[in-house]
């Protein structure tokens, strides 16, 4: 059996939601394939890497159990020879183990995980691995680098401007005149490469602005600012493959047009339950699926969020979220997630895929799309040391 390394947790403000991805939606359908070894490993908040057989056992996190392993045990190490070793640290009388990776399902959220940091590792090793590209990854996960490629591609965003933190700390009368100037309220304050909705503030006079700039520059040093789209109809697109990607369905969280996702909402309280309103229990509380829209506008939405799909590149798996006026009919590009929280499961299952063939699709794009590379020429032969 092919042995499948699932890594979770990390230096992300997003860590705890990565730990349930992985224990839930990754290493618990894996296993259930008998097709794989998996091993865990788990980054640390500090860093630190560990693999330990309990580690996938969610009670080592919901009780505090944890900080306790991690006290008592060995971080492992990793090697590069033609592949991926993990390197388990021996006791006084044993000489230690190491475990060949075949290949790796990054369950990681956020930063160093789902921003191309830790794909650019795997490259490095030469072993498939699940999901976007390093250079997919960090388009992503930057929110002003996504909607400026949506633009050079013709694909519709709503209105934004972007700062960095030293325009917001150094000159903020000036970028509050710009915005005011060049936006209308209500306007969104974002980080540009966090997920979760950390430090997103949605803000309606000039009091909340400057305090949801000095939010989102405490957590990122780019911060995009969004002008509301009207008449708000909020939908997002699972998409799965490579060159030929499939969509599952669009999905609507059950929210007003004045409500939005903040972390709160998303992971502690279930999510809102739209004021009675029927759905289906999806990651974040329950939403519409699938979402009742126009038969027009419904295969409008699908189609840009397979083109901005394509537009950056992206394999494996992904999320992209849009905006819909409900007047208009106009659909607009919002976001992409490079590594969709739970993997958007429960809305592949209703799409007629489920967990365990979810997870066995998207090992095979990982293994399909490093078949791909391994075609490339990756060296060139010169006489250009020969000059010295």
């Amino acid at each position: 059996m092919q042995t499948v390394a699932v890594f979770f947790g990390g230096r992300s403000t997003e860590h705890d939601v990565s730990i349930i991805t992985a224990l839930s939606s990754v290493i618990k359908p894996l296993e259930l394939t008998k097709k794989y070894t998996v091993v865990p490993i788990y980054i640390a908040k500090d860093g630190a890497w560990y693999s330990d057989p309990q580690l996938t056992d969610s009670s080592v996190y919901t009780t505090g159990k944890i900080k306790d392993f991690i006290a008592k045990a060995q971080p492992v190490t990793l090697q590069f020879d033609g592949g991926l070793k993990l390197v388990k640290p021996g006791g006084l009388a044993s000489r230690g183990s190491s475990i060949t990776i075949d290949i790796a399902f990054p369950a990681m959220h956020g930063t160093y995980g789902e921003d191309g940091a830790l794909m650019g590792l795997l490259d490095m090793t030469g072993i498939p691995y699940v999901g976007c590209s390093t250079a997919a990854a960090a388009i992503a996960m930057d929110k002003v680098l996504t909607k400026q490629i949506a633009v050079a591609n013709n694909l519709p965003v709503s209105k934004f401007l972007a700062f960095t933190r030293h325009d917001v700390v150094s000159d903020s009368d000036g970028t509050l005149g710009q915005i005011k100037s060049e936006l209308k309220y209500p306007i969104f304050v974002k980080p540009a490469h966090l997920g979760s909705s950390i430090g997103i503030s949605r803000v309606t006079n000039d009091t909340e602005l400057t305090n949801g700039l000095e939010v989102a520059a405490h957590y990122d040093d780019r911060i995009i600012v969004e002008e509301a789209v009207n008449n708000l109809i909020e939908v997002t697109l699972p998409i799965m493959g490579n060159e030929e990607p499939r969509a599952a369905l669009l999905e609507k969280p059950l929210t007003q047009a004045e409500d939005f996702f903040d972390f709160e909402t998303k992971y502690m309280q279930g999510g809102k339950k739209g004021k009675g309103q029927k759905g289906s229990k999806g990651s974040h509380g329950y939403s519409q699926l699938p979402a009742e829209l126009p038969k027009d506008v419904y295969a409008r939405a699908e189609a840009l969020g397979l083109a901005v799909y394509k537009a950056i590149g992206a394999t494996g798996t992904a999320r992209v979220d849009m905006l819909i006026d409900s007047k208009t009919g106009v659909v607009y590009f919002n976001e992409v997630n490079p590594l969709p929280g739970g993997l958007y499961a429960h809305n592949w299952n209703q799409a007629g895929v489920s967990s365990v063939a979810l997870v066995e699709a998207l090992i095979d794009y990982a293994v399909e799309r490093h078949a791909s590379r391994s075609n490339l020429t990756t060296s060139f032969r010169t006489n250009y040391l020969q000059q010295f």
